[in-house]
Protein backbone atom coordinates (compact mmCIF):
# COMPACT_ATOMS: atom_id res chain seq x y z
CA UNK A 1 0.00 0.00 0.00
CA UNK A 2 2.40 2.41 0.57
CA UNK A 3 4.28 1.88 -2.01
CA UNK A 4 1.65 2.61 -4.27
CA UNK A 5 1.08 6.00 -2.12
CA UNK A 6 4.97 7.06 -2.53
CA UNK A 7 4.54 6.51 -5.92
CA UNK A 8 1.59 8.85 -6.94
CA UNK A 9 3.18 11.22 -4.32
CA UNK A 10 6.10 11.28 -6.56
CA UNK A 11 4.28 11.28 -10.13
CA UNK A 12 1.60 13.65 -9.53
CA UNK A 13 2.45 17.70 -9.60
CA UNK A 14 5.28 17.41 -11.93
CA UNK A 15 5.19 21.18 -12.67
CA UNK A 16 8.11 22.51 -10.54
CA UNK A 17 7.05 24.96 -8.02
CA UNK A 18 7.75 29.02 -8.10
CA UNK A 19 10.64 30.15 -6.52
CA UNK A 20 8.99 32.05 -4.24
CA UNK A 21 6.35 29.12 -2.55
CA UNK A 22 6.37 29.35 1.19
CA UNK A 23 3.35 27.34 1.75
CA UNK A 24 1.40 24.68 -0.64
CA UNK A 25 -2.49 24.14 0.12
CA UNK A 26 -3.79 20.67 -1.10
CA UNK A 27 -7.70 19.68 -0.98
CA UNK A 28 -8.51 16.56 -1.45
CA UNK A 29 -12.34 16.46 -3.37
CA UNK A 30 -14.34 13.95 -3.75
CA UNK A 31 -17.73 14.92 -5.47
CA UNK A 32 -17.80 18.51 -4.53
CA UNK A 33 -19.03 19.89 -7.87
CA UNK A 34 -21.51 22.18 -5.45
CA UNK A 35 -18.72 23.40 -3.45
CA UNK A 36 -15.11 23.23 -4.98
CA UNK A 37 -15.58 26.73 -6.92
CA UNK A 38 -16.63 28.76 -3.61
CA UNK A 39 -13.46 26.74 -2.14
CA UNK A 40 -11.03 27.90 -5.40
CA UNK A 41 -12.46 31.63 -5.28
CA UNK A 42 -11.50 31.97 -1.31
CA UNK A 43 -7.78 30.47 -1.77
CA UNK A 44 -8.04 32.83 -4.80
CA UNK A 45 -8.81 35.66 -3.45
CA UNK A 46 -6.65 36.32 -0.27
CA UNK A 47 -5.67 39.46 1.16
CA UNK A 48 -2.79 40.90 3.40
CA UNK A 49 -3.70 43.16 7.03
CA UNK A 50 -4.11 45.65 4.75
CA UNK A 51 -6.40 44.52 2.42
CA UNK A 52 -4.52 44.26 -0.33
CA UNK A 53 -4.08 41.44 -2.34
CA UNK A 54 -0.91 38.56 -1.54
CA UNK A 55 1.74 37.97 -3.66
CA UNK A 56 0.04 34.68 -5.64
CA UNK A 57 3.45 33.39 -6.32
CA UNK A 58 4.04 32.91 -1.99
CA UNK A 59 1.63 29.78 -2.23
CA UNK A 60 -0.06 26.92 -4.60
CA UNK A 61 -3.14 24.69 -4.05
CA UNK A 62 -2.85 20.98 -5.01
CA UNK A 63 -5.98 19.23 -5.90
CA UNK A 64 -6.55 15.79 -6.00
CA UNK A 65 -9.80 14.70 -7.87
CA UNK A 66 -10.40 10.80 -6.81
CA UNK A 67 -13.07 8.46 -7.42
CA UNK A 68 -15.28 11.38 -8.66
CA UNK A 69 -18.56 10.46 -9.98
CA UNK A 70 -20.03 14.33 -10.71
CA UNK A 71 -17.07 17.10 -12.88
CA UNK A 72 -15.12 17.92 -10.15
CA UNK A 73 -12.34 17.22 -11.87
CA UNK A 74 -13.38 19.38 -15.33
CA UNK A 75 -15.13 22.16 -12.71
CA UNK A 76 -11.17 22.69 -11.21
CA UNK A 77 -9.61 22.70 -14.52
CA UNK A 78 -11.55 24.99 -16.09
CA UNK A 79 -10.99 27.57 -13.26
CA UNK A 80 -7.33 27.12 -13.58
CA UNK A 81 -7.76 28.23 -16.76
CA UNK A 82 -10.16 30.90 -15.88
CA UNK A 83 -7.41 32.48 -13.28
CA UNK A 84 -3.63 31.39 -14.85
CA UNK A 85 -1.82 33.57 -13.01
CA UNK A 86 -3.22 31.52 -10.05
CA UNK A 87 -1.21 28.87 -8.73
CA UNK A 88 -3.67 25.56 -9.01
CA UNK A 89 -2.13 22.39 -9.98
CA UNK A 90 -5.10 19.78 -10.49
CA UNK A 91 -4.95 16.39 -10.78
CA UNK A 92 -7.57 12.81 -11.02
CA UNK A 93 -6.99 9.58 -10.01
CA UNK A 94 -9.25 6.70 -9.32
CA UNK A 95 -8.18 4.98 -6.38
CA UNK A 96 -8.73 0.67 -5.79
CA UNK A 97 -9.27 -0.64 -2.44
CA UNK A 98 -7.46 -0.35 0.12
CA UNK A 99 -6.35 3.08 -0.93
CA UNK A 100 -10.10 4.25 -1.93
CA UNK A 101 -10.63 6.75 0.99
CA UNK A 102 -9.83 10.62 2.15
CA UNK A 103 -6.90 9.31 4.06
CA UNK A 104 -4.88 7.85 1.04
CA UNK A 105 -6.06 11.28 -0.73
CA UNK A 106 -4.44 13.67 2.05
CA UNK A 107 -1.45 11.46 2.67
CA UNK A 108 -0.44 11.68 -1.17
CA UNK A 109 -1.20 15.04 -1.22
CA UNK A 110 0.57 16.33 1.65
CA UNK A 111 3.80 14.06 0.91
CA UNK A 112 3.65 16.07 -2.75
CA UNK A 113 3.58 19.06 -0.76
CA UNK A 114 6.16 17.97 0.97
CA UNK A 115 8.38 17.17 -1.67
CA UNK A 116 7.91 20.74 -3.52
CA UNK A 117 8.05 22.68 -0.77
CA UNK A 118 11.80 20.87 0.17
CA UNK A 119 13.15 21.63 -3.18
CA UNK A 120 12.34 24.79 -2.34
CA UNK A 121 12.48 26.12 0.71
CA UNK A 122 13.69 23.64 3.11
CA UNK A 123 12.46 21.98 6.12
CA UNK A 124 10.56 25.73 6.99
CA UNK A 125 8.33 25.39 3.94
CA UNK A 126 4.42 24.93 5.27
CA UNK A 127 2.10 22.35 3.86
CA UNK A 128 -1.67 22.70 4.56
CA UNK A 129 -5.03 21.06 4.26
CA UNK A 130 -8.27 22.05 3.78
CA UNK A 131 -11.39 20.45 2.51
CA UNK A 132 -13.16 20.65 -1.08
CA UNK A 133 -16.44 21.96 1.07
CA UNK A 134 -14.70 24.91 2.86
CA UNK A 135 -14.36 28.40 2.31
CA UNK A 136 -10.66 29.61 4.00
CA UNK A 137 -11.18 33.60 5.85
CA UNK A 138 -9.70 36.30 3.38
CA UNK A 139 -6.45 36.60 5.56
CA UNK A 140 -5.94 33.00 6.24
CA UNK A 141 -3.06 32.92 4.29
CA UNK A 142 -1.31 35.74 5.75
CA UNK A 143 -2.41 34.57 9.80
CA UNK A 144 -0.73 31.64 8.93
CA UNK A 145 2.55 33.01 8.07
CA UNK A 146 2.48 35.12 10.70
CA UNK A 147 1.91 32.45 13.33
CA UNK A 148 4.77 30.63 12.00
CA UNK A 149 7.33 33.53 12.16
CA UNK A 150 6.66 33.40 15.70
CA UNK A 151 7.69 30.52 16.07
CA UNK A 152 4.57 27.70 15.46
CA UNK A 153 5.57 24.65 14.08
CA UNK A 154 1.76 23.58 13.36
CA UNK A 155 -0.97 26.22 13.08
CA UNK A 156 -4.82 24.69 13.49
CA UNK A 157 -7.69 26.98 12.73
CA UNK A 158 -10.92 27.75 13.37
CA UNK A 159 -13.18 25.83 12.25
CA UNK A 160 -16.85 26.95 11.46
CA UNK A 161 -19.60 25.57 10.07
CA UNK A 162 -22.09 26.84 7.86
CA UNK A 163 -26.04 26.43 8.33
CA UNK A 164 -26.09 24.23 11.36
CA UNK A 165 -29.21 22.44 11.20
CA UNK A 166 -31.44 23.55 13.57
CA UNK A 167 -31.98 20.29 15.72
CA UNK A 168 -28.08 20.00 15.90
CA UNK A 169 -27.36 23.36 16.81
CA UNK A 170 -28.28 23.69 20.41
CA UNK A 171 -25.74 20.43 21.25
CA UNK A 172 -23.13 22.16 18.85
CA UNK A 173 -23.20 25.16 20.50
CA UNK A 174 -22.78 23.18 24.28
CA UNK A 175 -19.99 21.30 22.97
CA UNK A 176 -17.86 24.74 21.18
CA UNK A 177 -18.59 26.19 24.66
CA UNK A 178 -17.54 23.35 26.49
CA UNK A 179 -14.13 22.52 24.48
CA UNK A 180 -13.45 26.35 24.71
CA UNK A 181 -13.82 26.13 28.55
CA UNK A 182 -11.75 23.06 28.61
CA UNK A 183 -8.26 24.80 26.42
CA UNK A 184 -9.37 27.94 28.99
CA UNK A 185 -8.87 25.86 31.64
CA UNK A 186 -5.67 24.43 30.32
CA UNK A 187 -4.18 27.76 29.50
CA UNK A 188 -4.48 28.63 33.40
CA UNK A 189 -2.72 25.64 34.97
CA UNK A 190 -0.55 23.77 32.55
CA UNK A 191 0.02 27.23 30.29
CA UNK A 192 1.74 26.80 27.17
CA UNK A 193 3.86 29.73 25.62
CA UNK A 194 3.92 29.05 22.48
CA UNK A 195 -0.15 28.31 22.76
CA UNK A 196 -1.26 31.70 24.49
CA UNK A 197 -5.04 32.47 25.56
CA UNK A 198 -7.23 33.62 23.75
CA UNK A 199 -7.29 30.22 21.48
CA UNK A 200 -9.23 27.61 20.34
CA UNK A 201 -9.16 23.62 20.29
CA UNK A 202 -9.27 22.58 16.52
CA UNK A 203 -6.17 21.08 14.60
CA UNK A 204 -8.59 19.00 11.82
CA UNK A 205 -8.44 18.61 8.33
CA UNK A 206 -10.06 21.91 6.78
CA UNK A 207 -7.78 23.61 8.24
CA UNK A 208 -4.72 22.06 9.60
CA UNK A 209 -1.01 23.84 8.72
CA UNK A 210 2.36 22.19 9.45
CA UNK A 211 6.38 22.40 8.59
CA UNK A 212 7.98 20.56 6.45
CA UNK A 213 10.63 19.50 9.35
CA UNK A 214 7.64 18.56 11.77
CA UNK A 215 5.86 16.45 8.85
CA UNK A 216 8.49 14.54 9.04
CA UNK A 217 9.54 14.51 12.85
CA UNK A 218 5.56 13.18 13.48
CA UNK A 219 5.64 10.41 10.67
CA UNK A 220 3.33 12.19 8.13
CA UNK A 221 -0.16 11.53 8.02
CA UNK A 222 -1.22 8.26 8.22
CA UNK A 223 -3.36 6.85 5.08
CA UNK A 224 -6.37 5.77 7.14
CA UNK A 225 -10.52 5.84 5.71
CA UNK A 226 -10.70 8.19 8.44
CA UNK A 227 -9.75 10.55 11.11
CA UNK A 228 -6.49 10.52 9.51
CA UNK A 229 -5.97 13.83 10.84
CA UNK A 230 -7.32 13.25 14.24
CA UNK A 231 -4.36 10.88 14.27
CA UNK A 232 -1.96 13.07 12.96
CA UNK A 233 -2.29 15.52 15.48
CA UNK A 234 -1.85 12.95 18.42
CA UNK A 235 1.39 12.04 16.46
CA UNK A 236 2.25 15.79 16.04
CA UNK A 237 1.59 16.09 20.24
CA UNK A 238 3.96 12.85 20.53
CA UNK A 239 6.86 14.63 19.34
CA UNK A 240 6.15 17.60 21.29
CA UNK A 241 5.16 19.76 17.81
CA UNK A 242 4.66 23.69 19.22
CA UNK A 243 1.05 23.90 18.23
CA UNK A 244 -0.89 27.02 17.92
CA UNK A 245 -4.45 26.80 17.85
CA UNK A 246 -4.81 30.42 16.46
CA UNK A 247 -8.18 32.08 16.47
CA UNK A 248 -7.21 34.44 13.85
CA UNK A 249 -6.95 31.59 10.98
CA UNK A 250 -10.46 30.60 10.03
CA UNK A 251 -12.17 28.33 7.97
CA UNK A 252 -16.12 28.11 7.01
CA UNK A 253 -17.35 24.58 6.22
CA UNK A 254 -20.34 22.91 5.14
CA UNK A 255 -22.20 20.98 7.69
CA UNK A 256 -23.69 18.36 5.93
CA UNK A 257 -25.83 15.30 7.24
CA UNK A 258 -24.99 12.78 4.85
CA UNK A 259 -21.31 12.77 5.16
CA UNK A 260 -18.24 10.55 2.93
CA UNK A 261 -16.49 8.52 6.06
CA UNK A 262 -17.98 6.55 8.66
CA UNK A 263 -17.05 9.21 11.41
CA UNK A 264 -16.36 12.68 11.45
CA UNK A 265 -18.54 15.66 11.98
CA UNK A 266 -21.19 14.77 9.61
CA UNK A 267 -21.81 11.78 11.71
CA UNK A 268 -21.82 14.01 14.97
CA UNK A 269 -23.86 16.00 13.68
CA UNK A 270 -26.05 13.24 12.49
CA UNK A 271 -26.04 12.05 16.52
CA UNK A 272 -27.12 15.66 17.90
CA UNK A 273 -29.98 15.72 15.92
CA UNK A 274 -31.00 12.09 17.11
CA UNK A 275 -30.61 13.41 20.73
CA UNK A 276 -32.60 16.43 20.43
CA UNK A 277 -35.46 13.86 18.95
CA UNK A 278 -34.72 11.46 21.90
CA UNK A 279 -34.75 14.54 24.53
CA UNK A 280 -31.04 13.79 25.48
CA UNK A 281 -28.39 15.47 26.49
CA UNK A 282 -24.51 14.91 25.87
CA UNK A 283 -22.40 13.19 29.11
CA UNK A 284 -18.94 14.96 29.39
CA UNK A 285 -15.77 14.76 31.40
CA UNK A 286 -16.48 16.84 34.62
CA UNK A 287 -14.39 19.84 35.55
CA UNK A 288 -13.07 18.48 39.01
CA UNK A 289 -11.60 15.46 36.47
CA UNK A 290 -10.14 18.63 34.20
CA UNK A 291 -8.48 20.24 37.22
CA UNK A 292 -7.24 17.01 38.06
CA UNK A 293 -5.35 15.83 35.14
CA UNK A 294 -4.21 19.42 34.19
CA UNK A 295 -2.88 19.72 37.83
CA UNK A 296 -0.87 16.11 37.49
CA UNK A 297 -0.11 17.01 33.87
CA UNK A 298 1.69 20.93 35.11
CA UNK A 299 3.41 18.85 38.31
CA UNK A 300 4.90 16.16 35.46
CA UNK A 301 6.08 18.67 33.16
CA UNK A 302 7.47 20.98 35.90
CA UNK A 303 9.59 17.63 36.79
CA UNK A 304 10.35 16.79 33.06
CA UNK A 305 11.61 20.97 32.89
CA UNK A 306 13.95 20.69 35.52
CA UNK A 307 15.08 16.71 35.40
CA UNK A 308 18.76 16.23 35.75
CA UNK A 309 20.98 13.56 37.65
CA UNK A 310 20.33 15.19 40.45
CA UNK A 311 16.78 15.09 40.63
CA UNK A 312 16.43 11.59 39.50
CA UNK A 313 15.50 10.56 43.20
CA UNK A 314 13.54 13.05 44.34
CA UNK A 315 11.14 12.95 46.39
CA UNK A 316 8.39 15.10 44.06
CA UNK A 317 9.09 12.31 41.38
CA UNK A 318 8.15 9.65 44.30
CA UNK A 319 5.39 11.35 45.67
CA UNK A 320 3.55 11.60 41.82
CA UNK A 321 4.51 7.96 41.13
CA UNK A 322 2.58 7.51 44.89
CA UNK A 323 -0.16 10.02 43.61
CA UNK A 324 -0.40 8.23 40.11
CA UNK A 325 -0.07 4.43 41.77
CA UNK A 326 2.69 3.80 39.45
CA UNK A 327 6.05 2.04 39.99
CA UNK A 328 8.62 4.63 40.98
CA UNK A 329 11.46 3.00 38.43
CA UNK A 330 8.98 2.93 35.63
CA UNK A 331 8.05 6.25 36.08
CA UNK A 332 11.25 7.14 36.06
CA UNK A 333 12.18 5.05 33.46
CA UNK A 334 9.79 7.14 31.21
CA UNK A 335 10.80 10.10 32.27
CA UNK A 336 14.39 9.62 31.35
CA UNK A 337 13.78 7.84 28.22
CA UNK A 338 11.96 9.70 26.52
CA UNK A 339 12.45 12.19 24.02
CA UNK A 340 9.63 14.07 24.47
CA UNK A 341 7.34 15.26 27.35
CA UNK A 342 3.61 14.75 25.51
CA UNK A 343 4.51 11.08 24.92
CA UNK A 344 5.14 10.78 28.54
CA UNK A 345 1.97 12.58 29.30
CA UNK A 346 -0.30 10.30 26.89
CA UNK A 347 1.35 7.13 28.58
CA UNK A 348 0.63 8.63 32.17
CA UNK A 349 -3.04 9.57 31.34
CA UNK A 350 -3.55 6.26 30.10
CA UNK A 351 -2.70 5.01 33.35
CA UNK A 352 -4.85 7.96 35.23
CA UNK A 353 -7.70 6.38 33.51
CA UNK A 354 -7.04 2.46 33.33
CA UNK A 355 -6.24 2.48 37.27
CA UNK A 356 -9.72 4.43 38.07
CA UNK A 357 -8.26 7.73 39.45
CA UNK A 358 -10.62 10.11 38.62
CA UNK A 359 -13.30 10.67 41.57
CA UNK A 360 -15.91 11.93 39.48
CA UNK A 361 -18.12 10.94 37.30
CA UNK A 362 -19.08 12.46 33.68
CA UNK A 363 -21.45 15.17 34.07
CA UNK A 364 -24.16 16.48 31.69
CA UNK A 365 -22.80 18.81 29.30
CA UNK A 366 -25.04 22.07 30.46
CA UNK A 367 -24.24 21.18 34.16
CA UNK A 368 -20.25 21.09 32.91
CA UNK A 369 -20.47 24.70 31.18
CA UNK A 370 -22.08 26.14 34.46
CA UNK A 371 -19.25 24.75 36.60
CA UNK A 372 -16.83 26.03 34.28
CA UNK A 373 -18.43 29.48 34.37
CA UNK A 374 -18.23 29.62 38.48
CA UNK A 375 -14.86 28.37 38.13
CA UNK A 376 -13.62 31.01 35.93
CA UNK A 377 -15.88 34.08 38.01
CA UNK A 378 -13.92 32.97 40.79
CA UNK A 379 -10.83 33.71 39.34
CA UNK A 380 -8.80 36.95 39.74
CA UNK A 381 -8.71 39.27 37.11
CA UNK A 382 -5.53 38.90 35.03
CA UNK A 383 -6.86 35.16 34.43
Amino acid sequence: MMETLLKYSETLFSIPPNKNLLLSVVIPVKDEADHIEKTLDALRLQIDLLDNPIDSTIYEVLVLVNNCSDDSFEICTKYKMRHPSFQLHVECVTFLPPNAHVGAARRILMDAAYNRLMSIRGERGIIVSTDGDSEVDSKWVIHMIDEFSKGAEVVGGRILPQNTPVSAKIHHLRDVTYRLFVTRLESIIDPCPFNPWPRHFQCYGPSLAVSCECYERAGRIPPIPYLEDEEFRKALKRVDAKIRHSPKVKVFTSSRIVGRVAFGFSVQLGKWEMMSSNGEKQEVESVPNHIFRLTLKNKLRKIWQGTGPVNFDSPVIQQLADDLKIDYNELHKKITLNQYFESVWEWVDERISRQDLLRHSKQPIDEAIQSFRSYFKELPLHN
